[in-house]
């Protein structure tokens, strides 16, 4: 008569033994599934990033921002806030999508929330910073200051209307539809925030 109990453990230590031959896998599916997620994200905050369509603005209610003095030069800056929103104007050497035209230039106002996840964006002036701390160069040798976000390190270029050109963020910066009113820029509505792309 066979001892039904004898054969339970010597079943036990097969299972064991076959798992303790096959422990490797464990390490080679983490490997592939952190590659195969590494290669997911890069593709998506490469491919994935939004351009900017035709300006999307809601009324505000108007709001004087500046002289028109005060940006004499390309690249002049002045920051403030609207409809609750840090933003930023800028006289831009060309025009781009949602820009007004002054003379001698162009003017173009964004929002100053990042598209990633809500931190602040600044104008950075200098091309060396943005190759050193962001990681980023214009193609073509064309350099120009951009908005970074020191958070996560995203790019937004003000002449391409905002367009998230490196890092995390994939939709456009927000902007604001602006009105020269004698010497005066206006600030009279602003394009909706778009949802985190976290």
């Amino acid at each position: 008569m066979t001892d039904p109990g004898a054969a339970g453990p010597k079943a036990r230590r097969v299972t064991r033994r076959a798992l303790l031959e096959r422990w490797w896998l464990l390490p080679v599916a983490g490997t592939v599934g952190t590659f195969g997620y590494m290669g997911w994200y890069a593709s998506r905050v490469t491919f994935a990033k939004r351009a900017p369509g035709a300006p999307a603005f809601q009324d505000a209610a108007p709001q004087r921002l500046a002289a028109l003095t005060q940006l004499g030069t390309d690249w002049a800056e002045v920051t403030f806030t609207y409809a609750g929103r840090p933003c930023t104007l800028l006289r831009l050497p060309a025009p781009t999508r949602g820009s007004v035209e002054v003379p001698g230039g162009h003017l173009a106002g964004f929002s100053r929330v990042c598209t990633h996840l809500g931190c602040n964006v600044n104008l950075v002036r200098d091309a060396e910073v943005l190759a050193f701390a962001f990681n980023y160069r214009a193609p073509g040798g064309q350099d120009h200051p951009q908005l970074g976000c020191r958070c996560h390190y995203s790019v937004f270029d003000p002449l391409k209307a905002g367009e998230a050109v490196f890092g995390k963020a994939l939709a456009p910066l927000p902007r604001v539809r602006l009105d020269v009113r004698g010497r005066d820029v206006w600030a009279t509505g602003i394009e909706p925030a778009p949802e985190y792309s976290g």
